[in-house]
């Protein structure tokens, strides 16, 4: 369905009249699954786009206040849950509106060792918040599960990108030893659209729809989604992250972007730009590996 000012104005007035007066702005968002307004100076309306991303507004309600008390950047926290009626069939949310600008792919914020430094520093904080009760994350699964998904998404992208690159760089992230370890608290989605920066620092982490417990490997496509290969490096180092690890969030990022870059290419160029950015980073990491790390 089209969401467009006059929906969100109405649904505002009609469930929370107290904020009916505020200005309400489209934001401009590359992300499919909520439609994004700003509300006043100070709040954000979300309203999902599919019945999935609508599954999502709950998991925020109730882990969103509990984990902002013990990360170190902001993360919006929820202000009110609308719930579904005539004018829009799905449960949708106003949060609190968060300051900066989404960053695009190897631009001056990829390459600075200081947003590196606090991507891995918000991370640590996450993996270190108690899993009592955690969902799973919506990439809970292992990533050798993905294997058939991510081959049919590649060969649907034949002769855009280098597809023996690629599928070698895949193999080598299937070869690494599964995780045996405790899953933590991950974000699920920390890509371009999902976080906030400012002079090559974090600002702010957004969108925790995909949040829950998995291998903490899901959280290092940061590394590819939002670094260039010096600052990979300075956020690897600060995460001590061994050579599997390394290698199974590299797949992760890998996996996901060939699937975004398969669906979107023809209808969102700005995902599909994000995604092949992506795959060049790590076709680029590929080229400079030994032979031995291969596979």
């Amino acid at each position: 369905m089209i969401i467009e000012p006059t929906l969100v104005r109405g649904l505002i007035a009609a469930q929370f009249p107290h904020w009916a007066d505020l200005p309400v702005e489209a934001v401009a968002a590359s992300g499919t699954a909520n439609a994004i307004y700003r509300l006043g100076a100070d709040k954000a309306v979300r309203l999902p786009r599919t019945e999935g991303s609508a599954a999502d507004v709950a998991t925020e309600h109730r882990w969103l206040p509990r984990l902002a008390e013990q990360l170190p950047f902001p993360v919006p926290l929820p202000l009110a849950q609308g719930t579904p009626d005539k004018a829009f069939p799905r449960p949708w949310s106003v949060c609190t509106w968060l300051e900066g600008t989404n960053p695009a792919p190897g631009d001056a914020s990829s390459s600075s060792d200081l947003l590196a430094a606090d991507l891995a520093e918000f991370v640590l904080a996450l993996r270190r918040i108690t899993p009592e009760d955690a969902p799973p994350a919506y990439r809970s699964e292992p990533l050798a599960s993905r294997d058939p998904a991510t081959r049919k998404a590649l060969a649907t992208l034949t002769g855009i990108v280098d597809a023996e690159a690629v599928t070698a760089a895949w193999k080598q992230s299937l070869s690494a030893p599964p995780s045996t370890a405790t899953p933590v608290w991950v974000h699920g989605d920390l890509q371009p659209g999902n976080v906030l920066v400012a002079d090559g620092r974090l600002t702010a982490v957004i969108d925790f729809g995909c949040t829950g417990l998995a291998d903490p490997a899901v959280d290092l496509i940061a590394a590819w989604y939002l670094l260039t290969a010096g600052a990979r490096q300075t956020f690897r180092t600060a995460l001590a992250a061994d050579e599997a690890t390394w290698a199974r969030g590299r797949g992760w990022a890998l996996s996901i972007a060939l699937l975004e870059l398969a669906h979107y290419r023809e209808t969102n160029p700005v995902m599909a730009r994000i995604a092949a950015h992506v795959i060049e980073e790590i076709v680029g990491d590929f080229a400079g590996w030994p032979v031995s790390g291969r596979g």
